[in-house]
């Protein structure tokens, strides 16, 4: 729609998580280094966080993109709270069959995927993101799992991502043996003022635009009203973009994202950060 008028060869706020567009800020670097760390110190666990819309999934799916052959990856999107028995999900990760499998038949054949692969010498890696809709039942689970494990030959590490209130269930007490195991873990933080200048700058530079297209006035009010959240600095500076186009606005400037920001506040759907 507007992409032509703005010479764009792409959108540059579009809601899905795209590694191509991902800008690691100090909190999304820090959260790369750590599953990089998770993974080169072999951890048993890692954990990542943060609030909805904060990039955990952008960051996750750049790891995931660049980790090569030496790994086999089972990614589990999602969970929803009336999950069953892992087991069964975790195979359909890997791939196994699992349909009108018994338990004891599935976890031998994971046993026998991870045994193999260990010999072959690739690492087997089970992420879980939106792991937050997990309960504490599911996620013992998880860490009686990862018993397959040795003191001396690590077998299968796991990711969790997933909103901060996953960090509440691990806390308790139930799950005091699977917190022992997250040798790694962080909390994705919201952009300040700053990272959210260079943000924009270099999601607009990335598609092909120009990066002063937005005026500071402008990105100061969609960090104001998004509070350093990614996903709504997109919606703020998308919506402006489409504004724009319609005005014949070669500069999106502090007054036009105030319209942005006060027609959906107007008609109440301007999401606040959790």
């Amino acid at each position: 729609m507007y992409e032509q008028f703005y010479g764009f060869r792409e959108k540059p706020f579009t809601l899905n998580p795209d590694p191509q567009f991902l800008y690691l800020a100090p909190p999304h670097r820090r959260a790369m280094t750590m599953l990089e760390y998770a993974l080169s110190r072999d951890a048993p666990f890692c954990l990542i966080t943060g609030e909805i819309g904060s990039g955990k999934t952008t960051v996750l799916r750049h790891l995931l993109a660049h980790l090569g052959d030496s790994y086999t990856v089972g990614l589990i999107n999602n969970p929803s709270a009336e999950f069953g028995p892992m087991l069964p999900w975790i195979s359909n990760a890997f791939g196994l069959p699992h349909q009108g499998l018994d338990p004891v038949t599935l976890y031998q054949q994971f046993t026998d995927l991870l045994v193999a692969d260990y010999a072959a010498g690739r690492k087997v890696l089970l992420v879980v993101d939106e792991a937050q809709n997990l309960n504490a039942q599911r996620l013992e689970e998880l860490r009686v799992l990862s018993n397959i494990n040795s003191d001396k030959h690590l077998v299968l590490q796991t990711i969790l991502v997933g909103q901060p209130e996953l960090r509440d269930t691990i806390r308790s007490s139930a799950l005091r043996q699977l917190a022992q195991r997250i040798v790694a873990d962080y909390h994705i933080e919201a952009l300040d003022l700053e990272q959210t200048r260079t943000y924009v700058r270099h999601r607009l530079r990335k598609a092909g635009g120009r990066v002063s297209l937005f005026s500071n006035t402008a990105i100061r009010l969609a960090f104001d009203s998004s509070q350093g959240i990614p996903r709504l600095i997109n919606q703020f500076c998308d919506r402006a973009l489409v504004y724009g186009y319609a005005d014949n606005a070669t500069t999106i400037g502090g007054t036009l994202m105030r319209l942005v920001i006060s027609d959906r506040e107007r008609h109440n759907l301007t999401p606040a950060p959790d």
